[in-house]
């Protein structure tokens, strides 16, 4: 059965439940073969949330943050105390 589209957690949920007996039954999810259980559930959890269109942060309700610039590190020469910034 093709699973549901949605991004509600209670769709999620349907939907990951859906995978792990699929799991339990055939072995594999999708093209992929689990070596355990618990390998099986995080798969089917991954593929849930992508399906609805989500991230794992997200689904827990966290904002994901854009990716900021390393500040430059600041020190001091040797010879006087003229501050040099390292990229």
């Amino acid at each position: 059965m093709p699973l549901k589209s949605g991004k509600s957690n209670k769709t999620i949920g349907k939907n990951v439940k859906e995978l792990v007996k699929t799991y339990e039954k055939k072995g594999k999810i999708g093209a992929s073969r689990p070596a355990s259980k618990k390998a099986a559930q995080k798969q089917a959890v991954a593929i849930a949330l992508s399906k609805a269109g989500k991230s794992r942060k997200m689904a827990k309700g966290g904002p994901v943050k854009a990716a900021s610039k390393p500040k430059p590190r600041v020190v001091r020469k040797r010879d006087g105390n003229k501050k040099v910034k390292i990229y």
